[in-house]
């Protein structure tokens, strides 16, 4: 397995796996509903800090996979348990596990009711998520991405809004949906390769027919643009973020989508890559349409949480463009704009739990003119709308320039078409802060809101570091992802007869 630095040392990548599953199974020997909230903290947070070394022991000078770990599974079938990380999965782990003591900080007045099963979602589902970023055995992946369908239902359907089953059903149905067809493209891949191989990094390499490369990439294609969402197929993403509770909004903004993001390019790129040149104008102008259409549709909403959750239609039409531009600077940006996009969006979810747990609204009619009353929660409110928005100096800014720049270097028309989206980010979150802080004439009254308290600074305060950090300091993220970004690029180069990517998309 050239493709693989075995870890000699503390296996980190499998105590992040299964560290948060032990608390879990733990968690249910519990007493009370304070000594497992406390417990599920205790867990995320030690999870976090393990995570810690992997940035710092990474050697970005290599695009082989490090802190490899490698057992036999099932001989017969050659399934093999495979862990390890590159420059491509390191930032989304480190982001999973950042969020995840945040998400049960988050919770800790706003779910009074079955907190023990909660918390034990919320840990469940940290395995899940890390297992998809880790996992590099391709029934493995699987096993993870199925592993995380059942409890972020849950999430939706026990502790949701007044229409929580009907979001949690149609979060279930679409991407069951999407995970039939990865099954299907995954079955394909093993009985067509040569030797069969369920290996990730092995099926990079077998150099499959075009027509197999295409009917394998639409199933990939799919079971992705259904996690991302894209549009067409984002209808379920709005019900899910409005129903579901604060952390599950979170979770699904910051981590799951990128799933989808992830998929494209970790399958669909280096084992599809004809079909992933075939397709790719029309991937493109898709992006250019959820960017569009998630702009205009989050500028037309009234309820807090559903305009947040149609923009990200339009931040992840940007990842998909960077993605799918196939250059240097677009995916770079892409990868970056999906940590941004996980520390901002998740942010702003989390700011609207809080105002509804003191108004229980969500209405931009009913929760305007706060600023006056929570002078510290509408600090923090607007910075991470200027993230939102794309405001020079935070984290967004460098992610959606580099994406603007990958689509000009390009295509100068389909970039220009990228730009509304742009400006539109800017209308409707700055219409977002002006009814929030100021309103209008007529405001409800709000004298007996109290400001954010020491638990939610602690939530914000950590995601809003990153939004400065990234934004004025972004060379140590890129760097960890730079040579794993070319490799990735120059897969797709050699399996197209060696040719540079500028060649190959000359007419």
């Amino acid at each position: 397995m050239d493709f693989l630095l075995i870890n000699q040392g503390f296996p980190y990548l499998s105590t992040l796996v299964f560290l948060p599953l032990l608390g879990a199974l733990l968690l249910l020997a519990m007493p009370g509903d304070n000594a497992c909230r406390s417990w599920s903290l205790i867990v995320t947070v030690l999870t976090a800090l393990i995570s810690l070394p992997l940035f710092f022991l990474f050697d970005s000078s290599t695009h082989l996979y490090q802190f490899g770990e490698h057992r036999s599974w099932i001989t017969a079938w050659n399934i093999n348990y495979t862990l390890g990380v590159d420059g491509i999965s390191l930032l989304l782990v480190l982001m999973t596990t950042l969020i995840m003591p945040l998400c049960v900080l988050g919770s800790w007045r706003y779910i009074q009711k079955r907190v023990k099963e909660f918390m034990f979602c919320l840990l469940l589902m940290e395995t899940a998520m890390l297992g998809v970023f880790m996992a590099l055995d391709i029934v493995l992946f699987y096993i993870f991405w199925e592993a995380m369908l059942i409890p972020m239902y849950l999430l939706i359907a026990v502790w949701g809004g007044p229409r929580k089953m009907y979001a949690s059903i149609k979060f279930f149905l679409y991407t069951l949906a999407g995970s039939v067809m990865l099954l299907v493209a995954i079955i394909a891949l093993f009985l067509t390769s040569e030797p069969q191989t369920f290996s990730i990094p092995m099926l990079m390499e077998q150099g499959f027919s075009t027509t197999f490369q295409i009917w394998v990439f639409l199933a990939f294609f799919l079971a992705f643009a259904i996690k991302v969402p894209m549009f067409p197929f984002h209808t379920w993403l709005p019900a899910a973020h409005v129903e579901a509770p604060t952390a599950g909004s979170v979770i699904l903004a910051s981590v799951l989508l990128k799933m989808g993001t992830y998929g494209f390019l970790r399958f669909c790129l280096p084992i599809t890559p004809e079909a992933t040149l075939i397709f790719m104008p029309y991937i493109l102008w898709l992006s250019i349409i959820g960017i569009l259409y998630g702009g205009f549709t989050a500028l037309a909403q009234e309820d807090m949480k559903k305009l947040i959750a149609y923009s990200s239609v339009g931040h992840m039409g940007f990842v998909t463009l960077g993605i799918f531009v196939l250059n240097t600077q677009g995916v770079e940006g892409a990868i970056l704009q999906m940590i941004n996009h996980g520390i901002t969006t998740g942010a702003l979810f989390f700011c609207v739990g809080m105002l509804y747990e003191r108004t229980h609204s969500r209405e931009l009619a009913l929760n305007a003119g706060v600023g006056r009353f929570m002078p510290l929660y509408v600090v923090f409110l607007g910075f991470f709308s200027l993230s939102s928005l794309a405001f020079p100096g935070t984290n967004s800014f460098v992610g959606e320039l580099m994406i603007l720049v990958g689509g000009f270097n390009h295509s100068i028309l389909l970039a220009a078409f990228a730009i509304p989206g742009a400006v539109l980010a800017a209308a409707y979150m700055f219409r977002l802060l002006q009814r929030v802080i100021w309103g209008g004439t007529d405001n409800p009254s709000h004298h007996g809101l109290l400001d954010i308290n020491v638990r939610e600074i602690a939530v914000l305060a950590p995601l809003l570091l990153f939004v400065f950090w990234i934004g004025l300091s972004p060379a140590p993220f890129l760097e960890v992802m730079q040579v794993s970004v070319a490799h990735l690029l120059e897969q797709v180069g050699a399996a197209n007869g060696g040719m540079t990517l500028s060649q190959l998309l000359l007419p």
